[in-house]
């Protein structure tokens, strides 16, 4: 499935699953993706802002450049995650599993890193 570009703001993605799709760029920012699995996929420059992502896993997923600022990833798999240059502003990783990920140049400016999982590269 390609979403490149796709703006689902608001939109209801209860029971959407997201393996192997494109959705670079997309606009799923202020959505609920409580344990959505984005595992593999690729969101560079998307904007997730405000989402919540919490128990989603985004293990091998790439975030280049995304915008995650204030979004809740409690509980998160960011394993191998490429988080290069993300901004990740007043992020809530609380228990999030980052091990191994890119952090390469991402803004953690006030993120919440209480109790977080592994080491990442």
């Amino acid at each position: 499935m390609n979403l490149t570009g796709a703006i689902l703001v608001g939109a209801d993605l209860t029971d959407t699953a997201f393996f192997t799709t494109h959705m670079q760029m997309v606009n799923l920012s202020g959505a609920d993706l409580t344990s959505k699995s984005f595992a593999g996929v690729d969101l560079s420059f998307a904007n997730l802002s405000g989402t919540n992502l919490t128990q989603a896993d985004l293990g091998n997923a790439n975030l280049w450049t995304a915008n995650l600022t204030g979004a809740n990833l409690t509980g998160a798999n960011l394993y191998e995650a490429n988080l290069m240059v993300a901004n990740l502003t007043g992020a809530n990783l609380t228990g999030a599993n980052w091990t191994k990920a890119n952090l390469y140049g991402a803004n953690l400016t006030g993120a919440n890193l209480t109790d977080i999982v592994g080491s990442p590269r």
